[in-house]
């Protein structure tokens, strides 16, 4: 049975969260002096003097409506890696506990456990990275405090299978996360919608694919009310700048312009899949479900991916990452993006 308490530092169950100005006064009054802010403006064209909501309700709400969830189900933070950093402090204690990583994956779950001086076990994927059964089953005799799922998964691009993700959720002990980032490419139901079902499920989102908003660093987090809570409980009291608040609710009134950028990006992930195995250099195009493709190069992937930046071309070699032997990352670009690529490619001469 699944005991979010048990799961979650004692130092932290038994704290006080700091309480900020904005917590104990919500709304407008003709005179603000309570946060010492600068009450005559702010440097600069725009206005920012005054503390952001510290509670995100305007963007939660407008969230909550588009992803069938309660505001009390979602965490936003600095990026996902606030929400991934905070959930490692949430649970871990330093120099005792670890997490449960399934390499080769998203570099930030292992930061955040060096960082909080955690322990790492490692279960990889098989060779086509998948979830084997044995792997299945590692993962349910571990005790670890956390396992990251990265679905599509970070550099692989590949919706690990559902099955083998819901018995690690019936099984595992302790918190099962599962990383989304790039959901919106993918042709799967998102796990946001068996939160119900799960109270140990946590699942990351970001607006920095898709929705085209990397320069913002906002994140999202989605479970149970309880695990809301206590994130809400330990993050930074004003972790969401004002700025970032106001261009997410402006972003989410401008549905149509993400739903056109999505589709215009699965059209140029279809157009490089079809065309990269022609190429003589291309080895292997893995299927994905990211707005990314790894592709494996021979002889030799570092040399191309040093010819492409001779071409002004940056691509993320990933040759040195577990199972990923002599494979570059390649973004889906825009279709002038593409065809440089494709061309630049094309032109390629081993040594």
């Amino acid at each position: 049975m699944f005991n979010l308490d048990s799961l979650v530092r004692p130092n932290i169950r038994a704290m006080k969260p700091y309480s900020s100005a904005r917590d104990e006064f919500q709304g407008e009054a003709r005179v603000m002096l309570d946060a010492n802010e600068n009450s005559l403006g702010s440097a600069g064209p725009d206005s920012f003097n005054r503390y952001p909501d510290p509670h995100q309700r305007a963007v939660k709400a407008a969230l909550a409506s588009l992803k069938g969830v309660s505001p009390d189900q979602l965490f936003l933070g600095n990026g996902s890696d606030e929400a991934i950093d905070l959930l490692v402090r949430l649970t871990c204690v330093p120099g005792q506990d670890s997490l449960l990583i399934l390499p080769p994956t998203y570099g930030m779950y292992e930061v955040a456990a060096n960082l909080n001086d955690v322990g790492i076990e490692r279960v990889p994927l098989t060779a086509d990275f998948k979830v084997s059964p044995q792997a299945v089953a590692q993962i349910l005799a571990s005790s670890a405090k956390l396992v990251w799922l990265c679905s599509p998964n970070n550099p692989t691009g590949n919706l690990l299978h559902a099955a083998a993700m819901e018995q690690i959720l019936r099984g595992f002990r302790g918190l099962v996360v599962v990383d989304e980032a790039y959901a919106d490419f993918a042709a799967a139901p998102s796990w946001t919608t068996r939160l119900a079902e799960f109270p140990n499920l946590v699942v990351l989102q970001t607006f920095s694919k898709a929705w085209g908003l990397a320069g913002l660093r906002l994140g999202m987090a989605f479970a149970a009310p309880d695990i809301i809570a206590y994130l809400n409980k330990i993050k930074p009291p004003y972790n969401v700048s004002e700025a970032t608040q106001q261009h997410a609710l402006a972003a989410l009134a401008d549905a149509p312009r993400f739903e056109q950028m999505r589709r215009e990006l699965l059209t140029g992930r279809a157009w490089l899949a079809e065309r990269l195995p022609a190429l003589p250099i291309v080895e292997h195009v893995f299927p994905s479900d990211a707005n990314f493709l790894l592709v494996r190069f021979h002889p030799d992937a570092t040399a191309v991916y040093e010819y492409l930046l001779d071409k002004g071309i940056v691509v993320r070699n990933r040759t040195t990452q577990p199972g990923c032997a002599g494979t570059l990352r390649l973004t889906v670009g825009t279709a002038t993006e593409n065809e440089l690529l494709l061309a630049a490619l094309r032109e390629y001469q081993p040594g």
